[in-house]
């Protein structure tokens, strides 16, 4: 209990402190934001501060904070601190940049950033690269509430049932101005699912649970390495490049830069603190990263979710809790959808304002992920957490480099030099390492991935005495 707590604490103190100082050094101003400046009544509409929080922490939510937290909790406490450093270091970091990024770009996509910054190659890379992700992710995103609703609901209206619905839904929320279906829905699902964190945590200390208390040795059962495979499993909740893709969608809505740090870094950090919830509950519940390992291979993660949230929190405060499971999925997946229209709109200048247009990219943007959802989810889920990570690396050093080109002191910079570092190292190692990659022994994979990641810095650090070579 007194790691989770201080966990929370801690997260608090990085809001309030370390997310001062990135503001401080992004310097936000009074300037027309996109959103003031042309609004379109489709992406570029201007909205409260209040709503755009919420949205935010939704589509950025997903089962991330959940699912990852579940699997990363399997590790062991040493999770917590993934958690809460990496949200406050790099998490909050990432997400507060790509959207004030976007902001200064008039609302540009995450693949037009790096494009700005790190150049042309990289934002063919880009563009494709998170095309693929949001499509991924869009799938996962439709499996997993899709198998939660099914439990809830007769046999005839079975996943596939579910499937189909959801995709229909994410069909209106693609297509309409986002102040409608998704500005309209997304405070009453905000409240559901803060109210379902809070049940739980009030579940596990009404039930006399035994809370997880901080060690830093591994407790996965197989002894399966920390390095890197808990800092991939654990992304939403930690840092996830899938939130660079929302960032921009909500930089459209903003009316003031100065609100910047409370819906991106704010966001972030709300939604750690989901994350934390559920990895204190996956091991307080079954007792030992054994139980918890054991019953996600029986159960699967979504069958792990329900039967924490029903024995909890009993028949009505589950079904509560397993709503608020699925609006994160499904409010994460209609905004992969859109930000993949908007991707694809940006890419080939296609005007956004015409609902025939808007129409001609989505469905083909559905159908693929309709075919994907006909792919095991295990296999998509580990595809979607390589490339996830590998996205926010890419993210942090368009930051770093934009921080370079607009005047910051080095040591500014490194506040998205450091973690873009680190998750290189991480992404690197993970897909040599992993099944879905290489398969490659520690003693090749931690090596190499080690070299890519300080070639990586060397030649951000090149890149930095160049251009200061030139301002000269």
């Amino acid at each position: 209990m007194i790691t989770l707590i201080c966990a929370v604490l801690l997260l608090a103190v990085g809001y309030v402190f370390y997310g001062k100082l990135v503001e401080r050094v992004f310097r936000p101003d009074d300037r027309p934001t996109p959103a003031v400046a042309h609004p379109d009544g489709v992406d570029y509409i201007p909205m409260k501060n209040w709503r755009v929080f919420l949205i935010q922490l939704l589509n950025i939510a997903g089962t991330g904070p959940i699912f990852g937290a579940l699997l990363g909790a399997v590790f062991g406490p040493v999770v917590f601190l993934w958690i809460v450093f990496g949200s406050i270091l790099g998490g909050a970091v990432h997400d507060y940049m790509s959207g004030m990024i976007s902001i200064r770009m008039n609302g540009a996509s995450i693949s037009e950033i790096v494009g700005a910054y790190l150049g042309p190659a990289a934002k063919q890379v880009m563009r494709v690269f998170s095309l693929i992700l949001l499509v991924l992710l869009g799938a996962v995103f439709t499996t997993s509430p899709a198998l939660l609703i099914a439990r809830l609901t007769p046999e005839w209206m079975n996943a596939g049932f579910w499937v189909v619905v959801i995709l229909a839904y994410y069909l209106l929320a693609t297509l309409l101005p986002i102040d409608k279906l998704i500005g309209k829905l997304y405070p009453i699902f905000g409240a559901v699912l803060l109210m379902m964190a809070v049940g739980i945590i009030v579940g596990l200390i009404a039930g006399g649970y035994q809370l997880p208390e901080l060690t830093l040795t591994n407790l996965h059962p197989d002894g399966r390495p920390v390095w890197p495979y808990m800092f991939i499993t654990v992304a939403c909740g930690a840092i996830s490049g899938f939130h660079g893709t929302q960032s921009p969608m909500m930089a459209r809505c903003l009316t003031s830069e100065k609100n910047g740090r409370k819906i991106f870094y704010g966001a972030m950090i709300s939604e750690s603190v989901i994350a934390l919830v559920w990895a204190a509950a996956g091991v307080a519940f079954y007792g030992a990263t054994g139980g918890l390992q054991a019953a996600l291979a029986e159960l699967g993660q979504s069958g792990v979710v329900y039967d924490i949230s029903v024995s909890l929190l009993g028949t009505f405060g589950g079904a509560l809790a397993i709503i608020g499971v699925v609006v994160c999925p499904v409010s994460s997946g209609d905004t992969a959808f859109r930000s993949a229209r908007l991707t694809i709109a940006d890419w080939f200048h296609i005007d956004q304002a015409s609902l025939p247009k808007r129409l001609a990219v989505t469905v083909p943007l559905l159908a693929a992920g309709a075919v994907l959802t006909q792919v095991d989810f295990d296999v998509v889920w580990r595809y979607f957490s390589w490339s996830n990570q590998t996205l926010a690396m890419i993210t942090l050093w368009a930051a770093a480099m934009y921080l370079v080109r607009h005047g910051a002191k080095p040591w500014h910079s490194l506040l998205c030099a450091l973690p873009a570092t680190f998750m290189s190292a991480v992404s690197c190692t993970y897909i040599l390492m992993a099944e879905e990659g290489f398969r490659l022994s520690q003693t090749i994979a931690y090596p190499v991935g080690i070299a890519f990641a300080a070639a990586c810095a060397a030649l951000y650090v090149y890149s930095t005495l160049k251009r200061k070579e030139l301002r000269l």
